[in-house]
């Protein structure tokens, strides 16, 4: 399950569909939101990433959130610009969380305010900020890993291996390079023609890099699909394993569709989480996926796509499959 439990963010990324849609500046309600979490630890949730429509650390009370998440026996992971991860926060809730993601996009901090519209010392605020966190998490032992997320663009493509030199040097586990996706809601098409091609190269050059405890996730497989934009699949069979609680309370079956009603089952505000999970809304939501759904039109690349070919390939296997 995606939470995002604040609709505000302290940057406006020139990728993000947050400054092209209409997002509130809201959050949820921190005693809804921990009853909830019991409720869907009791039900056998297993994990929970905290992101979405905003930066999810600027909720006032994303600690306490964190730590209860914990107790309901759920599994957490975040997704932040890491500006806010402070050295306070990082002492209360690393020993909680099972991976941290940051972000970051750039190696300088020129490129990093273009790219995050940011402010010039937030780049080095980051840097310090996961610093700490290596620094916390060896010392006390704690398994949470920490990483770095960079969106390869075409103003950025030259600091790559200068960010997976400095991730790897900062004690980070994991430095993740990725391609742009589309937002379907998304009013900007900056990047909509992008092809990767020209920066498959940098893969050898980044695994060069690597240690026994560092790595260089070059995410081809993905650059490759975002080229091509075709799937392997005709329908969606990923949704019914999957859902996203926007900073309203809403219950939503795919965020790729925020504001159809369609695909919106229920708000945590009004009712149990369960209700809400069993009512015939949802039912009547999966069904018209599995039948009128055009999958050719989602968004490429999206959260489920790796799922939904896996699961379209169990409904529908090759020939020969049997035998190896």
């Amino acid at each position: 399950m995606e939470i995002s439990p604040s609709g505000a963010c302290n940057h406006r990324c020139v990728y993000c569909a947050l400054d092209y849609m209409n997002y509130q500046k809201r959050s949820l309600d921190t005693n809804i939101l921990n009853e909830r979490l019991t409720e869907l630890g009791n039900l056998g949730l297993k994990s929970v990433m905290y992101a979405g429509e905003g930066e999810p650390l600027m909720h006032k009370d994303i600690a306490g959130i964190i730590n209860h998440t914990k107790k309901s026996g759920i599994d957490i992971a975040i997704t932040t610009n890491g500006v806010l991860l402070k050295e306070d926060l990082i002492e209360k809730i690393l020993g909680d969380v099972e991976w941290i993601k940051v972000s970051v996009d750039a190696a300088t901090s020129d490129t990093y305010v273009k790219i995050h519209r940011a402010r010039s010392s937030d780049f080095d605020t980051v840097i310090n900020n996961m610093t700490y966190a290596a620094k916390i998490k060896n010392k006390n032992g704690y398994k949470c890993a920490l990483g770095m997320q960079f969106l390869l663009l075409p103003e950025n493509q030259n600091e790559a291996i200068l960010l997976a030199r400095m991730a790897r040097d900062i004690g980070m586990d994991y430095l993740v390079i990725k391609p742009y996706t589309q937002h379907l809601l998304s009013k900007t098409d900056r990047y909509r023609n992008i092809k990767y091609n020209d920066y498959v190269s940098l893969a050898d050059k980044l695994s060069s890099i690597n240690t026994d405890t560092f790595n260089v996730v070059f995410r081809v497989r993905t650059m490759n699909k975002w080229d091509e934009g075709v799937r392997s699949y005709n329908s969606c069979l990923a949704l019914p394993f999957w859902s996203y609680i926007d900073a309203g309370g809403n219950v939503w079956g795919c965020s790729a569709y925020l504001g159809d009603d369609k695909f919106c089952y229920g708000n945590i505000y009004e009712s149990s989480f369960q209700e809400i999970w069993e009512r015939e809304k949802r039912q009547k939501s999966l069904h018209w996926v599995e039948s009128k759904l055009n999958t050719s039109q989602c968004r490429v690349n999206c959260r489920m796509d790796e799922i939904n070919r896996y699961l379209w390939e169990l409904k529908n296997p090759p020939e020969h499959v049997n035998f190896i």
